[in-house]
């Protein structure tokens, strides 16, 4: 019994250290990986050893996701959006010009290095304008701090400006959207979040509940969110139809910008709506652009810097999967466990603020610990889009849809290729009741005067005189895209009405026990599609062997692959939904477990200064 009480505190003391680090080379993630290295031949809690330092998650294609550490990398995002103007950068190689910003990045063709070294100081912390993506018209999507050289501000701003110009198969005009006055502040969606957090975990939730939706709406999140959406569509509307490239511009370029790059390629760019195609994005708009995960997540727990802007537009992505299912390969359980691993200070992926610190801080952690590097850049830490160390092969299956419908897999009807359209009734409900401002993402014409929260501003003089063209021209936009048929491979818009942004339940009610619906939420048709899905691949496979006159044992073979969770035992399968099935599926365990305090638990009474502790058996024998 001693021994076990031993362990167990043990245990409890391993587990105050690493939750409350007092430095950053005392996370759990460095003690993990110097492990590794001492022992190189040995598996670390069953785990082959190898730093996770390009692994991903593969598509059917055998794809992997691309890290843009190296200078290939980029190119080939440059050759997978057709930027034949734009070229990768080396000259921050060995973080020589900014410690804040990757060694290679993408710039326009037409400024040489020895110009971005001269510009490069007059931007606040030496962030050089940052290429994110190019349409297929030509518009550029790029991110960039504000310049803080009054003197030189103008000169260089229309340099960057004509370069990007210059870019443009058609010499287009510039956009400017500067973020800082459009969007929410870190501070606001830290506020938000805070008062969220109380709502959902924190408060009694019988308590709360009369109120709960007036609460809900107090805390400013959901209207956040809608922000962030609706923005996001403007800009998209200016690149796809007015065919001009958009500049984001913000004072340190590496926050609001990274969410706001993010969701307009995701609503543009249907690579980005797949496994490896989002992780990507993630990688390029995030973790290489210098966005702080140190700060923002807080790993350290004593930082005033913290803001869930990951959290944000993660949340962001769950909306247009809500509103568009079939066009994202991931399900919303992927977004929450990419969430999750955002929180854990193992993964290298979202440990540090830049690129940089990561090098220096796993350089400083090798030589204490005399680890010998090689040749490589600091430390290799566990990679998240490696997903094999954190869950089985038959786990990773619930990150994928059933109801995407891939390029591969058309929808046939009676011979005819059919699209999936929104009814006419549809769509006049979502106009019905709405403020004018409001409907269908479109922004009134007095919105479109550039103040706070409009569009944007462009650097032409002559701009003012045009905004009632250009507002009727964007309202006709979106009007004339929401009465089409949608196309699930092509451009995706938000709906930004009150009624249809909603709470994300699956990652903000999963921890709580009265809100979770046995046999019941999302979880329940998600199970019934799968079935469904499951059965349609099996009839497929049958065909496809069938046609092939294949070997019974390669009919055996071919028929036990699925891609499904939740597989059909045979077709027309009308089994009864698994009884472990609820809301919270698969976070929260069923029973009374679920429904203890973590007041009851020895860890607490541990971190309380406690000196009885419970067994095992004791525990599981209270009520």
């Amino acid at each position: 019994m001693k021994r076990v009480l031993k362990v167990q505190k043990k245990v409890c003391l391993a587990i105050a250290h690493y939750s409350q680090p007092t430095d950053l080379q005392l996370l759990f993630a460095f003690e993990y990986v110097g492990e590794i290295y001492h022992n190189p031949a040995k598996k670390v809690n069953g785990i082959d050893p190898g730093g996770g330092g390009g692994g991903g998650i593969s598509s059917a294609s055998g794809q992997q996701t691309p890290l843009f550490e190296t200078y290939s990398d980029w190119d080939r995002e440059i050759k997978r959006t057709g930027a034949s103007e734009w070229r990768v950068c080396s000259v921050n190689e060995g973080y020589m010009i900014s410690t804040c910003l990757p060694e290679y990045f993408v710039v326009p063709s037409s400024l040489a290095d020895q110009d971005l070294k001269l510009y490069s100081y007059s931007f606040i912390g030496r962030r050089m304008p940052l290429w994110s993506w190019n349409h297929p018209n030509g518009s550029a999507l790029v991110r960039m701090a504000n310049i803080k050289d009054v003197l030189q501000q103008r000169r260089i701003d229309q340099r960057i400006c004509n370069a990007i110009t210059r870019s443009h198969p058609l010499r287009s005009d510039v956009y400017k959207s500067d973020l800082d006055k459009c969007l929410p502040s870190i501070q606001e969606i830290q506020a938000a979040h805070i008062k969220l957090k109380q709502l959902c975990v924190n408060e009694p939730f019988e308590e709360t509940e009369e109120k709960w939706l007036s609460s809900l709406e107090n805390t400013h999140w959901l209207e956040y969110i809608r922000l962030f959406l609706k923005h996001s569509a403007e800009l998209v509307y200016m690149m796809e139809c007015k065919h001009v490239s958009v500049v984001l511009q913000e004072e340190e370029g590496r926050d609001l910008s990274c969410l706001a790059a993010s969701l307009i390629q995701v609503m543009l760019d249907p690579y980005f709506r797949t496994i490896v195609g989002f992780q990507s994005l993630i990688q390029k708009e995030w973790v290489m652009a210098g966005y702080q995960f140190l700060d923002r997540c807080n790993h350290l727990k004593r930082s005033d810097k913290e803001s869930p802007l990951f959290l944000m537009f993660l949340d962001c992505v769950w909306q247009l999967l809500e509103q568009y299912p079939a066009a994202f390969e991931f399900s919303e359980m992927y977004l929450t466990i990419l969430y999750d691993s955002a929180r854990i200070s193992l993964f290298g992926t979202f440990l540090f603020n830049c690129p940089h610190q990561r090098v220096k801080e796993s350089t400083e952690f090798a030589i204490s610990k005399n680890i010998q590097l090689g040749d490589e850049k600091g430390l290799r830490f566990p990679c998240v889009w490696d997903w094999s160390l954190q869950f089985t092969s038959r786990d990773r299956l619930l990150f994928h849809n059933p109801l995407y419908i891939g390029k591969s897999a058309p929808c046939v009807q009676n011979g005819a290729v059919k699209t999936f359209k929104r009814s006419k009734k549809n769509y006049s409900s979502t106009l019905r009741g709405v403020p004018p401002a409001l409907k269908n993402g479109i922004i009134s014409e007095q919105e479109f005067l550039p103040r706070r929260n409009s569009l944007i501003l462009k650097l032409k003089p002559d701009f003012l005189q045009q905004t009632e063209s250009q507002s009727n021209s964007m309202e006709q936009y979106f009007r004339d895209w929401f009465a089409k048929p949608v196309d699930l491979h092509g451009v995706i818009l938000p709906h930004i009405s009150g009624t249809q942004i909603k709470l994300w339940k699956l990652c903000y009610f999963r921890w709580v026990p009265e809100a979770q619906i046995n046999h019941g939420g999302f979880i329940t048709a998600f199970h019934k599609v799968s079935l469904l899905a499951d059965e349609v691949d099996m009839l497929n496979r049958s065909l496809r062997q069938y046609k092939s006159n294949s070997s019974l044992q390669g009919n055996c073979s071919d028929l036990d692959q699925s891609r499904m969770y939740f597989r059909a035992n045979s077709l027309n399968d009308t089994s009864a939904a698994p009884d472990f099935l609820s809301s919270s599926f698969p976070f929260s365990p069923v029973g009374n477990l679920c429904r203890r305090s973590i007041l009851g638990t020895p860890l607490s009474k541990f971190l309380s200064g406690a000196k009885i502790w419970l067994s095992t058996e004791t525990l599981a024998n209270e009520d």
